[in-house]
């Protein structure tokens, strides 16, 4: 039998199933096997190309095949989807690698390092406290607004008011006093690992290069910055900024027939996460050229196109622009150089 030049890999949490192939895309054999004899059989197979979806264990299995001589290649799970055929099986799933591997408009997804996946748990933990913390403080607003004890919109306020009603407690029932300070407890609890993670990402961000030359764009901080090196990671894969702004789905969605075209709202594809820190960082942008006599120029042509059109289309086609020159600032291995108004 022939040896096998590419691995088609549909990966789960304990049963992975194999389908190899070899030069000529012939099926030499399928295999199912445990997490561990999975490894096993990495170890002991020639060097071949490791095809599976980029899914949650996919980086991780992506850097064991390198470590065995392999040459792994992840796919977007939704290019791979059309090339399942007939029922969904893990047979079927693990046979579909290998067409869609061999479709030239399907681009490969990079393996992330040990050091990307770090960033991105931080960012992760950190968003899940944060859900956590809002759903705490919006919980409690509402138990006391029906003893009629409004508290003002804003995390500020809660711990303060919650304070007040345990020292007076007159306006609440004695028997809810003991779990307001618990719930405040908690909140006091869900800031300090908030906190803690931030204190974390500094850390790292002191001794990566890349994240200190990406603070340096206005509107582009601490979590911006470590969020493009944890999802996205070496920058130079695009070809320009915009290509890197239509990953991240700031450029128009287009539905173009007849020879008509028709450009809509941003396509919102990508990373919702890192889009999502762009717009607020656009936004924070555009508010601080409001407060100075003269803002640079990036600032300025925000300005004017707010005035043109509205506040939240500016904020969005700042994003882009930010996303464009932070593509440029990591490639050209630069700084941001903040340029005066010409008017």
């Amino acid at each position: 039998m022939s040896k096998p030049t590419s691995i088609a890999v549909d990966l789960a949490k304990n049963v992975f199933e194999i389908a190899a192939t070899d030069d000529g895309d012939r099926v030499l054999f399928r295999r199912r096997y445990s997490r561990s004899r999975f490894r096993e059989f990495l170890a002991k197979q020639p060097p071949a190309d490791v095809v599976m979806e980029a899914c949650g264990s996919s980086h991780y299995w992506a850097r064991t095949a390198a470590r065995f001589g392999h040459r792994p290649v992840l796919l977007p799970p939704a290019y791979v989807k059309p090339f399942v055929l007939r029922n969904k099986t893990d047979r079927t799933d693990a046979t579909g690698l290998l067409p869609a591997r061999r479709h030239p408009d399907i681009k490969r997804v990079p393996t992330k390092t040990e050091h990307q996946q770090t960033l991105t748990s931080i960012h992760k933990l950190r968003t899940a406290w944060r859900a956590a913390r809002t759903s705490r403080i919006n919980t409690v607003r509402g138990l006391l607004r029906e003893f009629g004890v409004f508290i003002p919109q804003g995390a500020k306020h809660v711990k303060p008011t919650i304070g007040s009603l345990l020292q007076s407690g007159d306006e609440v029932p004695d028997a809810l006093l003991p779990l307001l300070a618990e719930a405040r407890s908690e909140i006091e609890a869900l800031e300090e690992r908030i906190k803690s993670a931030e204190r974390q990402l500094r850390a790292i961000a002191r001794e990566d290069d890349t994240v200190k030359r990406l603070m340096t764009i206005p509107g582009v901080g601490l979590l911006t910055a470590t969020a493009t090196v944890a999802f996205v990671g070496d920058l130079s894969r695009f070809s320009s900024g915009r290509h890197f702004a239509a990953f991240l789905g700031l450029t128009p969605r287009e539905r173009s027939s007849g020879g008509r075209r028709r450009l809509g709202g941003i396509s919102k594809r990508g990373n919702s996460y890192l889009r999502t820190l762009l717009v607020h960082g656009a936004r924070s942008a555009l508010n601080a050229g409001k407060r100075v006599d003269q803002p640079d120029r990036l600032r300025y042509w925000a300005l004017c196109l707010e005035a043109r059109s509205c506040h939240n289309v500016a904020t969005v086609a700042l994003a882009n622009k930010l996303a464009r020159i932070a593509w440029a600032v990591a490639t050209r291995s630069t700084v941001y150089q903040n340029r005066p108004t010409s008017r």
